[in-house]
Protein backbone atom coordinates (compact mmCIF):
# COMPACT_ATOMS: atom_id res chain seq x y z
CA UNK A 1 0.00 0.00 0.00
CA UNK A 2 1.08 3.55 -0.77
CA UNK A 3 -1.27 5.71 1.27
CA UNK A 4 -2.08 9.39 1.46
CA UNK A 5 -3.54 10.33 4.86
CA UNK A 6 -5.09 13.77 5.25
CA UNK A 7 -5.37 15.10 8.78
CA UNK A 8 -2.36 12.94 9.61
CA UNK A 9 -1.41 14.82 12.78
CA UNK A 10 -4.87 14.59 14.29
CA UNK A 11 -6.38 12.23 16.81
CA UNK A 12 -7.56 9.40 14.55
CA UNK A 13 -5.26 10.27 11.66
CA UNK A 14 -2.04 9.86 13.65
CA UNK A 15 -3.13 6.46 14.97
CA UNK A 16 -3.97 5.41 11.42
CA UNK A 17 -0.55 6.55 10.19
CA UNK A 18 1.17 4.49 12.89
CA UNK A 19 -0.88 1.40 12.06
CA UNK A 20 -0.26 1.69 8.32
CA UNK A 21 3.48 2.08 8.87
CA UNK A 22 3.50 -0.93 11.18
CA UNK A 23 1.87 -2.94 8.38
CA UNK A 24 4.64 -1.96 5.95
CA UNK A 25 2.86 0.75 3.96
CA UNK A 26 4.48 3.86 2.54
CA UNK A 27 2.58 6.83 3.96
CA UNK A 28 2.40 10.48 2.96
CA UNK A 29 0.66 12.56 5.59
CA UNK A 30 -0.90 15.94 4.90
CA UNK A 31 -1.86 18.33 7.68
CA UNK A 32 -2.23 22.11 7.87
CA UNK A 33 -1.93 22.24 11.68
CA UNK A 34 -4.94 24.47 12.29
CA UNK A 35 -5.05 26.42 15.55
CA UNK A 36 -8.12 24.54 16.83
CA UNK A 37 -5.86 23.19 19.57
CA UNK A 38 -2.17 23.36 20.47
CA UNK A 39 0.30 22.42 17.76
CA UNK A 40 2.63 20.72 20.24
CA UNK A 41 -0.02 18.06 20.84
CA UNK A 42 -0.22 17.32 17.12
CA UNK A 43 3.57 17.24 16.83
CA UNK A 44 3.64 14.72 19.66
CA UNK A 45 1.05 12.61 17.82
CA UNK A 46 3.46 12.22 14.90
CA UNK A 47 6.66 11.78 16.91
CA UNK A 48 7.01 8.07 16.13
CA UNK A 49 5.95 8.39 12.49
CA UNK A 50 8.51 11.10 11.78
CA UNK A 51 11.28 8.68 12.73
CA UNK A 52 10.05 6.16 10.17
CA UNK A 53 11.79 6.01 6.78
CA UNK A 54 8.49 5.24 4.98
CA UNK A 55 6.73 8.38 6.22
CA UNK A 56 6.67 11.83 4.64
CA UNK A 57 4.82 14.81 6.12
CA UNK A 58 3.50 17.64 3.96
CA UNK A 59 2.34 20.71 5.89
CA UNK A 60 -0.34 22.30 3.73
CA UNK A 61 -4.03 22.97 3.29
CA UNK A 62 -5.50 20.58 0.74
CA UNK A 63 -6.57 23.56 -1.37
CA UNK A 64 -2.91 24.63 -1.66
CA UNK A 65 -1.24 21.22 -1.92
CA UNK A 66 0.24 19.80 -5.13
CA UNK A 67 -2.23 16.93 -5.07
CA UNK A 68 -1.44 15.63 -8.55
CA UNK A 69 2.14 15.05 -7.45
CA UNK A 70 1.17 13.66 -4.03
CA UNK A 71 -1.28 11.20 -5.58
CA UNK A 72 1.21 9.88 -8.11
CA UNK A 73 1.64 6.12 -7.40
CA UNK A 74 -0.79 6.37 -4.45
CA UNK A 75 -2.99 3.31 -4.05
CA UNK A 76 -5.20 4.44 -1.15
CA UNK A 77 -6.40 7.75 0.27
CA UNK A 78 -7.67 8.15 3.83
CA UNK A 79 -9.41 11.50 4.13
CA UNK A 80 -9.58 12.53 7.79
CA UNK A 81 -8.75 16.24 7.49
CA UNK A 82 -11.61 18.34 8.83
CA UNK A 83 -12.57 21.17 11.13
CA UNK A 84 -13.99 19.39 14.15
CA UNK A 85 -16.45 20.46 16.82
CA UNK A 86 -20.23 20.64 16.88
CA UNK A 87 -20.50 23.56 19.31
CA UNK A 88 -18.02 25.83 17.52
CA UNK A 89 -19.61 25.37 14.09
CA UNK A 90 -22.37 27.94 14.60
CA UNK A 91 -22.42 31.59 13.54
CA UNK A 92 -19.36 33.39 12.23
CA UNK A 93 -17.18 30.27 12.38
CA UNK A 94 -19.24 28.38 9.79
CA UNK A 95 -17.09 29.49 6.80
CA UNK A 96 -14.17 27.68 8.47
CA UNK A 97 -16.22 24.48 8.31
CA UNK A 98 -17.31 24.94 4.72
CA UNK A 99 -13.69 25.53 3.67
CA UNK A 100 -12.13 22.68 5.65
CA UNK A 101 -14.89 20.07 5.38
CA UNK A 102 -16.60 20.73 2.05
CA UNK A 103 -14.28 22.70 -0.23
CA UNK A 104 -11.19 20.72 0.77
CA UNK A 105 -13.04 17.45 0.14
CA UNK A 106 -14.12 18.60 -3.33
CA UNK A 107 -10.57 19.66 -4.21
CA UNK A 108 -9.21 16.29 -3.09
CA UNK A 109 -11.87 14.34 -4.97
CA UNK A 110 -11.27 16.35 -8.12
CA UNK A 111 -7.59 15.44 -7.97
CA UNK A 112 -8.45 11.80 -7.28
CA UNK A 113 -10.62 11.78 -10.40
CA UNK A 114 -7.46 12.45 -12.43
CA UNK A 115 -5.71 9.33 -11.15
CA UNK A 116 -6.47 5.69 -10.35
CA UNK A 117 -7.01 4.55 -6.80
CA UNK A 118 -7.95 1.29 -5.19
CA UNK A 119 -9.98 3.09 -2.52
CA UNK A 120 -10.65 6.44 -0.87
CA UNK A 121 -11.91 6.15 2.71
CA UNK A 122 -13.67 9.23 4.09
CA UNK A 123 -14.08 9.80 7.84
CA UNK A 124 -17.66 10.98 8.30
CA UNK A 125 -19.59 11.32 11.55
CA UNK A 126 -22.72 10.15 13.33
CA UNK A 127 -23.57 13.87 13.48
CA UNK A 128 -25.09 13.50 10.01
CA UNK A 129 -28.07 11.66 11.56
CA UNK A 130 -29.20 14.41 13.89
CA UNK A 131 -31.89 13.73 16.48
CA UNK A 132 -33.47 10.53 15.18
CA UNK A 133 -36.70 9.26 16.69
CA UNK A 134 -35.42 5.72 17.18
CA UNK A 135 -32.16 3.92 17.75
CA UNK A 136 -30.06 2.14 16.70
CA UNK A 137 -29.22 4.42 13.80
CA UNK A 138 -29.06 2.65 10.45
CA UNK A 139 -27.44 3.78 7.23
CA UNK A 140 -30.89 3.74 5.64
CA UNK A 141 -32.23 6.39 8.05
CA UNK A 142 -32.74 9.82 6.52
CA UNK A 143 -29.87 12.08 7.62
CA UNK A 144 -31.12 15.28 9.26
CA UNK A 145 -28.16 16.92 11.03
CA UNK A 146 -28.93 19.44 13.76
CA UNK A 147 -25.57 21.27 13.71
CA UNK A 148 -23.62 23.11 11.01
CA UNK A 149 -20.78 20.64 11.59
CA UNK A 150 -23.12 17.74 10.79
CA UNK A 151 -24.30 19.55 7.66
CA UNK A 152 -20.70 19.95 6.48
CA UNK A 153 -19.90 16.26 7.01
CA UNK A 154 -23.05 15.18 5.21
CA UNK A 155 -22.18 17.46 2.28
CA UNK A 156 -18.74 15.86 2.10
CA UNK A 157 -20.36 12.41 2.11
CA UNK A 158 -22.56 13.43 -0.81
CA UNK A 159 -19.49 14.69 -2.68
CA UNK A 160 -17.82 11.31 -2.17
CA UNK A 161 -20.82 9.52 -3.62
CA UNK A 162 -21.06 12.03 -6.48
CA UNK A 163 -17.44 11.45 -7.51
CA UNK A 164 -18.00 7.68 -7.43
CA UNK A 165 -21.05 7.93 -9.68
CA UNK A 166 -19.64 10.55 -12.06
CA UNK A 167 -15.91 9.78 -12.08
CA UNK A 168 -15.62 6.27 -10.58
CA UNK A 169 -13.49 7.45 -7.67
CA UNK A 170 -13.91 4.41 -5.37
CA UNK A 171 -15.07 6.19 -2.23
CA UNK A 172 -16.27 4.64 1.03
CA UNK A 173 -17.62 6.76 3.90
CA UNK A 174 -17.44 5.72 7.56
CA UNK A 175 -19.85 7.31 10.03
CA UNK A 176 -17.84 7.31 13.24
CA UNK A 177 -19.68 7.36 16.56
CA UNK A 178 -17.96 9.34 19.37
CA UNK A 179 -14.36 8.17 19.08
CA UNK A 180 -12.19 8.33 22.22
CA UNK A 181 -8.80 7.10 23.44
CA UNK A 182 -5.18 8.27 23.63
CA UNK A 183 -4.45 11.50 21.67
CA UNK A 184 -8.08 12.60 21.87
CA UNK A 185 -8.55 16.32 21.27
CA UNK A 186 -8.50 18.41 24.48
CA UNK A 187 -11.98 19.84 23.80
CA UNK A 188 -13.62 16.41 23.73
CA UNK A 189 -15.59 15.19 26.73
CA UNK A 190 -13.49 12.21 27.83
CA UNK A 191 -10.31 14.26 27.74
CA UNK A 192 -11.90 17.12 29.69
CA UNK A 193 -13.46 14.79 32.26
CA UNK A 194 -10.25 12.87 32.93
CA UNK A 195 -8.06 15.96 33.17
CA UNK A 196 -10.49 17.49 35.66
CA UNK A 197 -10.53 14.35 37.78
CA UNK A 198 -6.74 14.09 37.80
CA UNK A 199 -6.48 17.75 38.83
CA UNK A 200 -9.22 17.46 41.46
CA UNK A 201 -11.26 20.09 39.61
CA UNK A 202 -15.02 20.06 39.00
CA UNK A 203 -16.24 18.17 35.93
CA UNK A 204 -18.26 20.35 33.56
CA UNK A 205 -21.22 18.42 32.17
CA UNK A 206 -23.72 19.72 29.64
CA UNK A 207 -27.14 18.13 30.14
CA UNK A 208 -28.39 15.80 32.87
CA UNK A 209 -25.90 13.03 32.11
CA UNK A 210 -28.58 10.57 31.07
CA UNK A 211 -27.92 11.31 27.41
CA UNK A 212 -26.33 8.28 25.75
CA UNK A 213 -23.61 7.74 23.19
CA UNK A 214 -22.13 4.82 21.29
CA UNK A 215 -18.48 5.30 22.30
CA UNK A 216 -15.86 3.92 19.88
CA UNK A 217 -12.25 3.29 20.86
CA UNK A 218 -9.75 4.84 18.46
CA UNK A 219 -8.05 1.51 17.74
CA UNK A 220 -11.37 0.11 16.56
CA UNK A 221 -11.94 3.21 14.41
CA UNK A 222 -8.57 2.70 12.75
CA UNK A 223 -9.19 -1.00 12.17
CA UNK A 224 -12.46 -0.09 10.46
CA UNK A 225 -10.70 2.37 8.14
CA UNK A 226 -8.13 -0.20 7.09
CA UNK A 227 -10.83 -2.83 6.55
CA UNK A 228 -12.82 -0.35 4.45
CA UNK A 229 -9.75 0.30 2.31
CA UNK A 230 -9.55 -3.41 1.62
CA UNK A 231 -13.18 -4.56 1.50
CA UNK A 232 -15.46 -1.53 1.44
CA UNK A 233 -17.89 -1.36 -1.48
CA UNK A 234 -17.37 1.83 -3.52
CA UNK A 235 -20.17 4.31 -3.06
CA UNK A 236 -21.15 2.83 0.30
CA UNK A 237 -21.57 4.24 3.80
CA UNK A 238 -20.96 2.24 6.99
CA UNK A 239 -21.68 2.95 10.65
CA UNK A 240 -18.69 2.43 12.96
CA UNK A 241 -19.61 2.23 16.65
CA UNK A 242 -18.27 0.75 19.84
CA UNK A 243 -21.09 -1.71 20.34
CA UNK A 244 -22.82 -0.35 23.44
CA UNK A 245 -25.13 2.57 24.22
CA UNK A 246 -23.87 4.12 27.47
CA UNK A 247 -25.01 7.15 29.46
CA UNK A 248 -22.56 9.93 30.28
CA UNK A 249 -23.30 9.40 33.99
CA UNK A 250 -22.13 5.79 33.59
CA UNK A 251 -18.97 7.04 31.89
CA UNK A 252 -18.23 9.25 34.89
CA UNK A 253 -18.64 6.24 37.19
CA UNK A 254 -16.15 4.23 35.14
CA UNK A 255 -13.71 7.15 35.15
CA UNK A 256 -14.02 7.56 38.92
CA UNK A 257 -13.12 3.90 39.38
CA UNK A 258 -10.25 4.19 36.91
CA UNK A 259 -8.71 7.31 38.41
CA UNK A 260 -9.51 6.57 42.04
CA UNK A 261 -11.15 9.98 42.34
CA UNK A 262 -14.66 11.38 42.32
CA UNK A 263 -14.92 15.01 41.28
CA UNK A 264 -17.87 17.31 41.83
CA UNK A 265 -19.99 17.61 38.69
CA UNK A 266 -21.06 21.07 37.54
CA UNK A 267 -24.14 20.67 35.40
CA UNK A 268 -25.02 23.10 32.65
CA UNK A 269 -27.88 23.20 30.11
CA UNK A 270 -27.54 20.99 27.04
CA UNK A 271 -25.89 22.76 24.12
CA UNK A 272 -27.55 23.36 20.76
CA UNK A 273 -26.53 20.73 18.26
CA UNK A 274 -26.02 18.04 20.92
CA UNK A 275 -28.42 15.17 20.27
CA UNK A 276 -29.95 13.19 23.13
CA UNK A 277 -28.94 9.67 22.08
CA UNK A 278 -26.75 7.90 19.55
CA UNK A 279 -26.42 4.19 18.94
CA UNK A 280 -24.92 2.61 15.83
CA UNK A 281 -26.36 -0.34 13.98
CA UNK A 282 -23.12 -1.83 12.67
CA UNK A 283 -24.69 -4.78 10.87
CA UNK A 284 -23.45 -3.64 7.45
CA UNK A 285 -19.92 -2.95 8.67
CA UNK A 286 -19.78 -6.37 10.30
CA UNK A 287 -21.05 -8.07 7.16
CA UNK A 288 -19.02 -6.21 4.54
CA UNK A 289 -15.88 -5.24 6.45
CA UNK A 290 -15.66 -7.90 9.13
CA UNK A 291 -15.75 -5.05 11.64
CA UNK A 292 -16.10 -5.94 15.31
CA UNK A 293 -15.12 -3.58 18.15
CA UNK A 294 -12.42 -5.18 20.26
CA UNK A 295 -11.98 -2.73 23.15
CA UNK A 296 -14.39 -2.41 26.07
CA UNK A 297 -15.34 0.97 27.48
CA UNK A 298 -13.45 0.22 30.70
CA UNK A 299 -10.26 -0.77 28.88
CA UNK A 300 -10.51 2.18 26.53
CA UNK A 301 -11.00 4.71 29.32
CA UNK A 302 -8.04 3.22 31.18
CA UNK A 303 -5.87 3.62 28.06
CA UNK A 304 -6.87 7.27 27.68
CA UNK A 305 -6.30 7.88 31.40
CA UNK A 306 -2.80 6.41 31.18
CA UNK A 307 -1.99 8.61 28.18
CA UNK A 308 -3.28 11.79 29.81
CA UNK A 309 -1.41 11.00 33.01
CA UNK A 310 1.86 10.58 31.11
CA UNK A 311 1.83 13.37 28.53
CA UNK A 312 -0.83 15.96 29.32
CA UNK A 313 -0.75 18.47 32.14
CA UNK A 314 -4.11 18.41 33.96
CA UNK A 315 -5.97 21.73 34.03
Amino acid sequence: MRALVTGAAGFIGSHLVDQLLAAGAHVVGVDCFTDYYARELKDANLAAARRHDKFTLIESRLQAADLDNLLRDTTHVFHLAAQAGVRKSWGLDFPVYTAANIEATQVLLEACARTELRKLVFASSSSVYGAVSETPMRETHRPQPVSPYGVSKLAAEHLCYLYWVAHRVPTVSLRYFTVYGPRQRPDMAFNRFLRAMIAGSPVTLYGDGEQTRDFTFVGDAVSAAIAAADRGKPGSVYNIGGGAQVSVNRVLEVMAACTGTRSRVERHPAQKGDVRDTHADTTEARRALGFAPATSLEAGIDAEHQWISSVVTPV
